[in-house]
């Protein structure tokens, strides 16, 4: 069953203005995240893009966007909820958090361990309602690296890669993101609308990879490569000595610094790269964040790749070359500058 789209109507200047001021300036996290919402609901994001941005179900989206379409700023506050006051003191509240960090899973967990230490009894509801009045919400685990980038590092790199956007967008060089995906027959399992009592299933099998090697700039221009067998730094090299053919404006590459990007037969390319206006910038360890392809491919892995893609290896090719050719045009990520 599709689910429409809907969208907050147009927003002049002011209004936006004002959305923008919220976002960087608003004591509530909350309404800093609502109003971030209505601004890309006003570029015609979809609710499920939104979403993945924002880190929060789709009915929360459409929620947002109803109240302000009916509400317009006031919309964007929490609403204040009837009943008396909480029966927690401020050093219990203090430990319910603590218990939240500790047992970030187990609702039951803290409501046992919080009876046991305050003698005090509360329902699975009210220890949820307690949660969200100090500040934790329920959300998707984030997978990870094992390691966290340097500090300074990262900060350094974000600075510079911040620096090469604003050339970008004044067209003084192109700025490109690049990595290498790979897609099997064992799905990655998105959340999808689904009737009370029945399942959605994706058949998962093990297979051969079709793997990706991509470019991808801010506003969406992108090429691929893909090739059904392992990649390897001779065919990384490769596929850089055919985007370096014909550059008519300096390219700088942005990319993470796995061992095909930095092996000496790679390294030995360098200088003849820019001497064709291609340069080379690696990410500090530990930083996917950076590198804006990592979204691109979690939204082809996650939205818009269909179900059916998973029926056969042949199958899987066909719908992931034909998002691939799409990107740019029916399939666009709207970036942050």
């Amino acid at each position: 069953m599709n689910i429409p789209n809907k969208f907050v109507s147009p927003l002049d200047d002011e209004i936006i203005e004002k959305l923008e001021s919220l976002v960087k300036n608003s004591e509530k996290s909350r309404v800093r995240q609502r109003a971030k919402a209505i601004i890309l609901s006003s570029k015609l994001i979809s609710i499920d893009q939104i979403a993945i941005i924002c880190d929060v179900g789709r009915d929360a989206i459409s929620s947002w966007i109803n109240n302000w379409g009916k509400l317009g700023f006031d919309g964007l506050a929490d609403k204040e909820r009837p009943g008396g006051p909480s029966k927690l003191t401020k050093s219990e509240k203090e430990l319910l958090f603590d218990l939240a960090r500790k047992t970030p899973r187990s609702v039951i967990s803290m409501m046992n361990t919080l009876f046991e230490q305050t003698g005090k009894r509360f329902s699975e509801s009210s220890i949820k309602r307690l949660l969200k009045s100090v500040g934790l919400r329920w959300k998707r685990i984030r997978k990870t690296t094992k390691k966290k980038p340097n500090a300074d590092e990262f900060k350094k790199a974000k600075d510079e890669i911040d620096e090469l956007k604003k050339q970008h967008k004044n067209k003084e060089l192109e700025l490109w993101f690049f990595d290498e995906v790979g897609f099997d027959l064992e799905p990655t399992v998105p959340y999808a609308w689904q009737a009370k009592g029945e399942t959605i299933e994706i058949p998962s099998s093990k297979s051969l990879r079709l793997n990706v090697l991509g470019f991808l700039t801010l506003n969406n221009q992108f090429e691929s490569f893909t090739f059904k067998y392992s990649v390897d730094t001779d065919i990384v090299i490769a596929v850089f000595d055919k985007f370096a053919e014909n550059i008519t404006k300096k390219r700088v590459i942005i990319l993470d610094n796995a061992s095909m990007h930095t092996s000496a037969k790679f390294l030995s390319k360098i200088d003849e790269w820019e001497a064709k206006g291609l340069v080379i910038k690696w990410l500090p360890a530990y930083s996917p964040k950076l590198n804006i392809i990592e979204i691109l491919w979690k939204f082809i892995k996650y939205n818009w790749l269909p179900f059916s893609a998973y029926a056969s290896f042949k199958q899987l090719v066909i719908e992931v070359e034909e998002i691939l050719s799409q990107i740019g045009e029916q399939y666009r990520i709207q970036f942050a500058n």
